[in-house]
């Protein structure tokens, strides 16, 4: 499967993204990395004074130290007295311990600090983009994938910074003071000690390339999982009422056995180059340990100074393998930030420069509108029609006959494109309108009502802050909704589930119909709305929205004659085109699509079955 197309206008980079994100944790890591330096440096110092101890304080040997160094030794009595004082040399290797446990509790206190704060800023950022990316993005992008970006990506995203960048750090004062005090001792050793370090660099940067195309193949399948997952978890009801779940089942082990696979090919590539660096590593410590007791043999290298190579061979080995880790994980988080960047640098809806917000209690024009979907053929054709103020317009046609896209563009949840004809509100084209004024003034019930896993009073107050009670009570019961609430046990507390799944189709629609009711627009949108009611509650439904909007301009898409017969202009759509318009009495006599629908529906409901 194709990736979809990066439909991106950002200019954000990686480096930059990265920047954006620590806003507000900077300081955090800052510490902790500064902390990370003071650990570094206290394991430096150990193995110096444990060469002091063995050849100078011990062994009587002539002492080899910076003059600062001299001096506080002999503020404490010189190398003689504390040959018969070791307590003091002990207590010294104590304090460099105390010294390391404190700040490497820093570290790891400020760092995890640093880290969360910096993973809230990235999931309230990525939240708050999505939100404002317009209708068409969401309709090519799935929802499992994006999830996907938003979490599992965020995570990676985060330790690679939190456990890597930071430790940058403290891997280079690490090797610095390494490779200092070991060339300050013996630079023979120290060269022999360096043998392995471009070796390990080289084929880290080999592998570098492989891992990277590995994570980047398992990410994207993690996303088609999740998002394969998404929607069977969404569509439970739609798998169980036809008897689907062996396939889906089947359908999705076949998947989560190539993923699986994918990260077993991974972990193989991983295993050779974390064996590879063990063997190395390895090598080079034998290597060490067999040169150096050479040296000392040869009286090259005293016993002190062996013992010190040795633990500054074990810190000096540590970075150069966590370097090579750093390139395997930063294969991955940049797979990682690459798909956050593509949410990030997806264009967000904007106004025209100078966008207006005039009254929207106005007439209504389609004014020569062409439409086509980005890859599939022209859908409307020529829609043309106005709708005066505060009037009533039925919409009649069959499946795929562009009724709910009308309303979709009307609402500017997909833009017409230029030389496509345009919709306008008392004269004023919606694309100079705000687009946030536009919504606010158009109310919409879809025609597949969406509800939230929250309470229904929840649900229908989901359009302002602050609601009054009453005004929900009163937008229930004119979506003739109050009975069924009053016979729940905790009647507007009744929790609906994920999208309204403990309720009907009926009690969903008139649920999303109390909704837009709220919303007290100018402009009043019902998609098929009420095709999931019994006649007698829609003849009340529309009724009660008569005499509660009858100053509003309101748009009925239905495929029930009886629902549109009161409507002032009736428009019939096939094919993407008007091909009758007028109003009830005027088509029901034409001879047209229309007249044909209304016999049929009366001799329908004449012999009973509608």
């Amino acid at each position: 499967m194709k990736k979809p197309k990066p439909d991106t206008v950002g200019t954000q980079t990686k480096g930059s993204l990265i920047w954006r994100f620590l806003r507000g944790s900077k300081a955090f890591f800052v510490i902790g990395i500064l902390s990370a330096a003071i650990t570094a440096l206290a394991d430096m110092i150990t193995p110096q004074i444990l060469r002091a101890a063995v050849d100078n304080a011990i062994g009587g040997k002539e002492p080899k130290f910076p003059d600062a160094v001299m001096r506080f030794v002999d503020s404490l009595g010189g190398f003689e007295y504390l040959g018969k004082h070791l307590w003091i040399m002990a207590l010294g290797i104590l304090a460099c311990a105390l010294v390391k446990v404190i700040f490497q509790y820093l570290f790891r206190l400020f760092n995890t600090k640093g880290a969360e704060t910096l993973t809230k800023t990235m999931r309230d950022s990525l939240f708050s983009h999505i939100e404002r990316l317009p209708f068409s993005w969401h309709m090519k992008n799935k929802t499992g994938d994006i999830i996907q970006r938003c979490t599992s990506d965020i995570d990676t995203l985060k330790s690679f910074i939190s456990e890597q960048l930071t430790s940058i750090f403290r891997i280079v004062i690490m090797l610095t003071l390494s490779l200092v005090f070991m060339f300050s001792m013996n630079a023979k050793l120290t060269l022999i000690a360096m043998i392995p370090m471009p070796i390990i660099i080289g084929y880290s940067l080999i592998f570098h390339r492989k891992i990277g195309a590995g994570f980047e193949k398992c990410d994207e399948n993690e996303g088609k999982l999740s998002a394969m997952a998404q929607e069977n978890l969404t569509g439970v009801r739609v798998v169980r009422a036809f008897g689907r779940e062996r396939y889906e089942k089947d359908r999705f082990e076949e998947h989560n056995e190539y993923y699986t696979g994918l990260w077993v090919r991974l972990a193989k590539i991983m295993a050779r180059f974390w064996s590879t660096s063990d063997i190395i590593g390895g090598i080079q410590i034998l290597l060490l340990v067999v040169c150096g007791a050479v040296f000392c043999f040869r009286d090259e290298l005293t016993s002190g100074e062996y013992i010190s190579f040795i633990s500054y061979n074990s810190m000096l080995i540590w970075p150069i393998r966590q370097l090579g880790r750093m390139l395997s994980e930063m294969s991955k988080a940049g797979v990682s930030i690459d798909r956050i960047l593509y949410i990030v640098n997806s264009e967000e809806e904007k106004d025209k420069e100078g966008a207006t917000t005039p009254p929207m209690d106005r007439d209504i024009v389609f004014d020569h509108v062409n439409f086509a979907y980005e890859g599939y053929p022209e859908l409307l054709h020529d829609i043309d029609f106005t709708v005066r103020a505060g009037t009533t317009v039925g919409i009649l046609g069959g499946t795929g006959s562009g009724k709910s896209t009308m309303m979709l563009l009307l609402d500017k949840l997909y833009d017409i494109p230029a030389d496509c004809g345009r919709i306008t509100v008392g004269g004023v084209d919606i694309a100079d309108i705000e687009t946030a004024h536009l919504r606010r003034n158009i109310g919409m019930v879809l025609q597949e009502p969406y509800l939230f896993s929250r309470t229904l009073g929840e649900n229908i107050a989901i359009t302002g802050d602050g609601i009054d009670p009453s005004a929900i009570e009163k937008a229930a019961d004119a979506a003739c909704l109050s009975e069924t609430i009053d016979g729940f046990a905790a009647g507007y507390e009744t929790f609906v589930g994920e999208r309204g799944v403990t309720l009907s189709g009926g009690q969903k629609q008139r649920a999303a119909i109390a909704r837009t009711l709220l919303q007290d627009a100018p402009i009043m949108v019902f998609d098929d709305s009420l095709s999931a009611v019994d006649t007698e509650t829609d003849a009340r439904i529309r009724a009660s929205l008569e005499k509660r909007f009858g100053s509003a301009t309101i748009f009925l898409i239905s495929h029930r004659i009886t629902t549109l017969s009161k409507a002032d202009l009736i428009l019939v759509l096939e094919n993407g085109r008007i091909i009758e318009r007028g109003t009830h009495e005027e088509l029901k006599k034409a001879g047209g699509l229309y007249q044909k629908i209304y016999e049929t529906q009366t001799s329908a409901r004449e012999e009973g079955t509608v």
